[in-house]
C-alpha cells in the first residue's frame, strides 16, 4: 500500500525559515512528478511548487526566491525548503506524487496524496 507523509511544520516567525519533508513508499518513487500544495484557511487549494522526475522545478510567482523544491530518490523524499517566510505562508501544505504512463496503448494516471502537514507563520 503506498503511503505518502509530510513532517517539518510548526510555528516560525515571520523572516525565519524551515524544511518540509515529503516521504513516499512507493515503487519507482524517481517517476513520479512530486507537487506540494498549499490551503489557508477560507482559500482554495493552491499549487506552490512543483519537481519533476527529471529534476526540472516550477514555482508560483508569490514564492519564488524563497521557496526551494528538491529531491532525493535515495530516501523517497522530496524536501520544500522555505525561507523568508510571511504570515501568508500560513497553511497545511500537502504533497502529490504523480505519474502518468501507458499500457497497450492506452494512457494512465497514478496519484498519492498525504495528509499535510501545518505551517504557521506568527510572531
Amino acid at each position: 500500500q503506498a503511503h505518502v507523509q509530510e513532517s517539518g511544520g510548526g510555528l516560525v516567525q515571520p523572516g525565519g525559515s524551515l524544511k518540509l519533508s515529503c516521504t513516499a513508499s512507493i515503487n519507482g518513487f524517481s517517476n513520479y512528478t512530486i507537487r506540494w500544495y498549499r490551503q489557508a484557511p477560507g482559500k482554495e487549494h493552491e499549487l506552490v511548487a512543483t519537481i519533476t522526475s527529471t529534476g526540472s522545478t516550477y514555482y508560483i510567482d508569490s514564492v519564488k526566491g524563497r521557496f526551494t523544491i528538491s529531491r532525493d530518490d535515495a530516501k523517497n523524499t522530496v524536501y520544500l525548503q522555505i525561507d523568508s517566510v510571511k504570515p501568508e505562508d500560513t497553511a497545511v501544505y500537502s504533497c502529490n506524487a504523480h505519474k502518468t504512463y501507458t499500457r497497450q496503448g492506452a494512457q494512465y494516471e497514478t496519484d498519492y496524496w498525504g495528509r499535510g502537514t501545518q505551517v504557521t507563520v506568527s510572531s
